[in-house]
C-alpha cells in the first residue's frame, strides 16, 4: 500500500485526486480512530482535514469547494 504522506509531503499529486488514511490516536484510556483526508482540486490547490468518517471528510471538502465558488 502506498503512503499518503511521505518525508511530511503528501502524494496526492493528480488534479481531482482524493486520498485517505486511517490511524488511531489514544486519548487517556479510549482509543479513537480518525482519516486524514487529502484532495488536490483540478486547480491544483490542496484541501486536507481529518475527522472521524469519511463522510465527515467529504462534507467539509463539498463546504470547501462550494465556499471556494463564491
Amino acid at each position: 500500500m502506498t503512503k499518503m504522506i511521505v518525508n511530511g509531503v503528501t502524494t496526492t499529486q493528480t488534479l481531482g485526486q482524493e486520498q485517505y488514511e486511517c490511524f488511531s490516536q489514544k486519548i487517556g484510556r479510549q482509543t479513537k480512530k480518525y482519516l486524514q483526508y487529502d484532495y488536490r482540486h483540478t486547480d491544483g490547490e490542496l484541501f486536507s482535514c481529518i475527522k472521524p468518517t469519511l463522510d465527515a471528510c467529504r462534507a467539509a471538502r463539498d463546504e470547501w469547494l462550494e465556499a471556494k465558488g463564491a
